[in-house]
């Protein structure tokens, strides 16, 4: 039986434009096993799990867990859970790590302001170079688990990066699904050697256009456009473009600006994807929405 990886690679379904959107990821690490809602299904307490989600709720703050690469014994014994805030905004994208003890300390965390890219001065600034993130949840999806866990254990054994295994990071149906940090970008479909092509990139400040899946600090039609002009004009920079969408529905007006004064008008709309496919292992077959860029326009340069 195909699953929804193999499905989609045979569909040939873009890439681009899929990545889970966050200006700021809370991570938090929690061993043993996870559950398919794994924030409130693992030995993280449910009722702080739900707390957590519900204090993060519209403030552009997502929550996911994380865990160190290798065999997950049943066992909650976490001593001191470390934690990763990441902002991945171009203009000033941010990793801040610390520990806690209990993990309820983090609802004194001001989420609104982690959203708009302040920190609080939580913990301290994560000093090394890039961070991989690995959703290897299989009880979400079980492609996550029998692609995704035998790339975060390659990755951490070859230790160019730091790796850790995390509970979800949306689009099953692309696994082996990887977001890197510090830039926030989402990449797809990758295998041992792009994952490395891309941690080499992301330590250079760069991006790979071929795999990625999008920046997540911007909105899809957002991540669309910035991917079309990164095509047209070349650009690896990960910071160099910054994206404005008109506010409004399909067709979105993005203008995509340059650092170097160039800039862009995109026009994406949404669309429907056919024929149907199952978005994960298990589920009925659906048409995920998907963005297009229909019209790009050079403004200047």
């Amino acid at each position: 039986m195909s699953t929804c990886t193999t499905l989609s690679h045979e569909l040939a379904e873009p890439l681009a434009a899929t990545a889970a959107t966050a200006a700021t990821w809370l991570l938090l690490e929690q061993s043993g096993p996870w559950g398919a809602r794994a924030v409130t299904g693992s030995h993280l307490d449910a009722g702080l799990g739900a707390a957590l989600e519900a204090a993060a709720d519209g403030t552009g703050v997502r929550i996911a867990l994380i865990r160190r690469p290798g065999r997950h014994a049943d066992s909650d014994a976490t001593a001191r859970h470390e934690v990763l805030l990441a902002h991945t905004s171009p203009a000033d994208p941010w990793v801040r790590r610390g520990h806690v003890a209990d993990p309820a300390e983090l609802l004194g965390l001001d989420f609104a302001a982690l959203g708009a890219g302040d920190h609080g001065s939580f913990g301290a600034p994560h000093a090394g170079g890039p961070i991989a993130l690995v959703c290897t949840n299989g009880r979400r999806d079980r492609c996550c688990a029998l692609l995704g866990r035998p790339l975060a254990a390659d990755l951490a054994a070859a230790g160019h990066s730091e790796v850790w295994e995390v509970t979800h990071l949306g689009g099953h149906r692309f696994s082996p699904t990887v977001l890197v940090l510090p830039h926030g970008y989402a990449y797809g479909r990758l295998t041992a050697e792009s994952a490395k092509e891309v941690l080499a990139a992301t330590a250079a400040g760069r991006t790979v256009p071929a795999h990625s899946r999008g920046r997540s600090y911007w909105p899809r039609p957002a991540q669309a456009a910035e991917q079309a002009v990164r095509e047209l004009s070349g650009e690896t920079a990960a910071d160099a473009l910054t994206l404005h969408p008109s506010p409004g529905g399909s067709p979105w007006t993005v203008e995509v600006r340059h650092a170097d004064g160039r800039r862009w008008r995109a026009t994406v709309a949404e669309s429907r994807s056919e024929p149907p496919r199952p978005e994960s292992c298990g589920k009925s077959p659906g048409t995920p929405s998907r963005m297009d860029v229909v019209a790009l326009e050079v403004l200047s340069g």
